[in-house]
């Protein structure tokens, strides 16, 4: 359980270092782990839908099914949280490649 928690973590951190850099498929990956809860990562909607929603905008079309397909599980709440969030994360993309 430890390892797997630990590898998880490295994954999503490198996969984070990624998307720092504007890499749509690492966005999508992220959207991945947390909309199905893979490596041991528990299932968070609001944060894969924020992700999908990056990997979108930055060009994945599979990221707008995914993301789509999510949505029919979440509130209007969630999901304007997760879009909040996604804009927030966008800015700073922005600013750090200013």
């Amino acid at each position: 359980m430890g390892n797997s928690l630990k590898s998880a973590r490295f994954l999503i951190e490198s996969r984070l270092r990624d998307a720092a850099r504007g890499d749509a498929n690492a966005c999508y990956d992220l959207g991945m782990v947390y909309s199905s809860g893979a490596d041991g990562v528990d299932v968070d909607l609001v944060e894969a839908h924020k992700w999908f929603n990056i990997a979108a905008v930055t060009g994945s079309s599979a990221a707008q099914l995914c993301r789509a397909e999510i949505a029919e599980d979440m509130t209007a709440r969630e999901i304007n949280d997760a879009q909040k969030a996604a804009r927030a994360w966008l800015r700073g993309l922005e600013m750090r490649a200013a």
